[in-house]
C-alpha cells in the first residue's frame, strides 16, 4: 500500500547501507590509491582527471542507490519518476514521446521502456496527437499524479540531505554545470 510506504521512516542515509553491503567499508579511499598508482605508472598528467571522473561515477552510484531506496517501495525507478514529474510539470499534463526523451536527455529506447512500465501500472497513457497522427502523446493519469506526489515526498528526503553542507552543494552544482555547459549539454 502506497500510504504505508510513505509513512515508513526514512533511514538517516538512505541507500548507504545497500552500498556498503556490496563491498563493505574500505579502510582507505580506493580512488586515492588509483591516483597514486596512475602517477607511479607514468600517467601523472591524467591522474587528477582520472580521480575526478572516477569520483563522479562513484558519487552517481551512491546517489542512485539512495534514490532507489526511496522509490522502490513506491514501485518506481528514478527514470520513471522523472517521466512522471516532467508530465506533471507540463502545461497540459501530456507531451509528445519524442519531447520527453529530449527534455530528459535520454535515448528514445529508454523513454519507451519507462513509458511502457508506467502505462502498464496505469500511471500514464498514450494518446494520438489531435492534429498529427505521426505523433504519440504521453499523458499522466490521476493515479500518476498521486504517485508522483508521494514519490516527490520520498526523493525530497535525499535532495534535502545530499551528504554535503549547503555551501558545498552550491559549489558542486556550479562546477558540474560548467562541465555540462562545456560538453554542449545546454
Amino acid at each position: 500500500d502506497l500510504r504505508q510506504a510513505k509513512a515508513r521512516p526514512a533511514p538517516s542515509e538512505p541507500g548507504c547501507d545497500i552500498i556498503r553491503s556490496v563491498a563493505g567499508r574500505l579502510p582507505f579511499d580506493p580512488i586515492d590509491e588509483a591516483r597514486r598508482q596512475w602517477t607511479a605508472h607514468g600517467w601523472a598528467d591524467a591522474a587528477e582527471g582520472m580521480a575526478a571522473v572516477t569520483s563522479i561515477m562513484r558519487a552517481h552510484q551512491i546517489m542512485t542507490a539512495r534514490i532507489d531506496a526511496q522509490l522502490r517501495p513506491l514501485g518506481l525507478t528514478f527514470a520513471r519518476y522523472e517521466v512522471l514529474m516532467l508530465l506533471q510539470f507540463s502545461r497540459e499534463g501530456a507531451l509528445p514521446l519524442s519531447k520527453v526523451g529530449g527534455r530528459l536527455q535520454v535515448h528514445p529506447t529508454s523513454v519507451t521502456n519507462s513509458v511502457d512500465r508506467l502505462e502498464a501500472d496505469g500511471l500514464v497513457r498514450r494518446l494520438p496527437h489531435p492534429t498529427d497522427r505521426r505523433i504519440t502523446l504521453v499523458e499522466i493519469t490521476d493515479d500518476g499524479r498521486a504517485r508522483a506526489d508521494l514519490s516527490t515526498d520520498a526523493v525530497n528526503f535525499v535532495f534535502e540531505n545530499p551528504g554535503l553542507e549547503p555551501a558545498k552543494v552550491a559549489r558542486l552544482v556550479a562546477l558540474l554545470s560548467e562541465l555540462r555547459r562545456g560538453a554542449g549539454d545546454f
